[in-house]
């Protein structure tokens, strides 16, 4: 007997597929990610952490669903798989230097109050992961921006950052190790099992195209026309490969519930998220900015599904409502009170956002630039201010990517400062200096050279190192070698660290050579 015809309660046509098998399918799409995000981790820091945080992530989500349960006297829910498949998302969306107890706290709060609270599967407004995402940042901004590589050995250094955070402060990014998931960020951060595992749901029809293809597209089309690079390829694979773009595409957007029903309600929804989660990237200062465009699309759902509805078979809708003397009511009173709240609230907290960021844009790029200055007088103690070196220049407009044409490998001076004490004499030279050839660039250093030729000091700006070995850079015992000299020949390189320290001495020397060969003949 055919049962997919059911004359009984809603919903009268079913399918072969049911809950507990479509979550399995997901949990299966979503497991290269966590097993790369798992295994990187391991092999780069010998830490477990990534797993722990995916087991206690799935763990709380299914305790927190059972305990409802239990306490509700409802049925016992949690095998139906939806509470691990959104323990898990939550999980991949997390550092894996993330304190284990905030994606307990986390994919509690997600069950229980964005979930269960509003009536439990197929009843929640907004998608639960990104929910209890939303909510640890927020809540505990400290743990979750704590990202692996981050140098705090000196005041000297910058805490390494995930890659959509140096591409938006315009640093250079290598996105092979972004697609493959080596570039560090968040557990599930490799684009290649994503894609692998969403175009499998995608192939199997578990989750509806015109969503998934609609975000991307929506978000490169709209980052080509007005992220200030035009259809440079480079620029945006970087960002599709950065930030959960595709993460948030294929299993976050395309959450049932939350996502419209006709196929034309999908396409604006998925357009929605695209074209915010490319306005955030670019007008923002968040780097966990595509989270919250999908949460704001996922309000707009109501409304989508509201006006865009598909006709049945040989609908005539004024011929009919012509026979029933039904007449149409104004527009405001056809839309929902809190559709109406909710996009004003939405409106309104986007006039809010863009506003903080104009009157906050200036004093946050005056204290960057100061603390790159503080910066700079550690290698030069004695300064009393910095002077641009009008020599300098027009060497470093002609560097083409690399200082002396790669003669110390992928190095670029990227600024030349003059040091004076309080009466304007000079009293050395500080140079800003990045090489891309360390073990896990980019290597960004600052170089003092007193006006005989001497190093004064070397600091690090941004050293992102493997702990132990290349990192010992940043330590004593390396740096006080360079003090006094002028050139790198008695320098002892680091055991263990020769890729780093071969960084680090091309640095010193490029910086060496361009004091001698064009401030000291050129002048100031």
């Amino acid at each position: 007997m055919n049962q997919k015809l059911n004359l009984s309660a809603g919903p009268h046509i079913r399918d072969r597929w049911t809950t507990p098998f479509i979550m399995m399918i997901v949990l299966i799409a979503l497991a290269p990610a966590a097993a790369i995000g798992v295994v990187v981790h391991w092999m780069k820091f010998h830490s477990l952490n990534a797993l722990w945080i995916i087991l206690a992530s799935i763990g709380s989500a299914m305790l927190t669903e059972l305990l409802f349960c239990l306490a509700t006297r409802r049925r016992i829910s949690i095998w139906d798989g939806s509470a691990a498949v959104t323990g898990m998302l939550l999980a991949l969306c997390l550092s894996p230097e993330t304190p284990v107890v905030l994606p307990i706290v986390g994919s509690a709060f997600a069950i229980l109050v964005v979930k269960c609270l509003f009536g439990g599967l197929g009843k929640n407004f907004i998608n639960p992961a990104l929910a209890a995402r939303c909510f640890l940042l927020l809540s505990f901004s400290n743990g979750m921006t704590n990202y692996p590589g981050v140098n705090a050995a000196g005041v000297d250094a910058l805490s390494s950052a995930t890659p959509v955070a140096m591409l938006k402060a315009g640093s250079l990014v290598n996105v092979t190790k972004m697609f493959l998931g080596t570039a560090g960020g968040v557990i599930g951060s490799s684009i290649l099992a994503l894609l692998v595992g969403g175009l499998v749901l995608w192939g199997l029809d578990v989750i509806h195209g015109e969503i998934c293809f609609s975000v991307v597209g929506g978000f490169t089309l709209c980052l080509a026309l007005f992220g200030g690079h035009g259809f440079d390829p480079a620029f945006l694979a970087a960002h599709l490969c950065s930030g959960g773009v595709i993460m948030g595409a294929f299993f976050m957007a395309t959450d049932y519930t939350t996502s419209p029903v006709s196929r034309l309600g999908q396409l604006v929804y998925g357009c929605l998220i695209g074209v915010l989660g490319a306005l955030f990237r670019m007008l923002g200062k968040s780097a966990d900015s595509f989270s919250y465009s999908i949460i704001i699309a996922n309000l707009f759902t109501p409304l989508i599904d509201l006006y865009i509805v598909p006709k049945p078979y040989a609908y005539r809708k004024s011929a009919i409502d012509k026979a029933a003397g039904i007449q149409k009511a104004p527009l405001l009173k056809r839309i929902p009170k809190p559709v109406i709240a909710l996009t004003i609230i939405a409106a309104l907290a986007g006039v809010a956002l863009s506003g903080v960021f104009s009157m906050t844009k200036e004093p946050i790029e005056a204290n960057e630039l100061a603390k790159k200055r503080e910066s700079y007088k550690v290698v030069c103690e004695d300064a009393a201010d910095f002077l641009d070196v009008n020599a300098a220049i027009d060497a470093l407009n002609s560097q083409n990517g690399s200082y002396a044409n790669g003669k110390f490998g992928t190095t670029t001076i990227d600024e030349v400062l003059e040091a004076v004490d309080v009466n304007g004499n000079t009293v050395g030279y500080v140079f800003a200096i990045t090489n891309r050839n360390a073990y896990n660039p980019p290597l960004k250093l600052a170089l003092g050279v007193d006006p005989d030729g001497k190093i004064k000091k070397i600091a690090f700006i941004e050293l992102n190192e493997t702990p132990g070995k290349g990192s010992k850079a940043d330590e004593p015992t390396f740096k006080d070698q360079f003090v006094g000299q002028t050139d790198t020949a008695g320098i002892d390189s680091m055991s263990g660290a020769t890729v780093t320290s071969k960084a680090v001495l091309n640095a010193v020397n490029a910086g060496l050579d361009f004091f001698r060969n064009v401030i000291m003949e050129g002048g100031r």
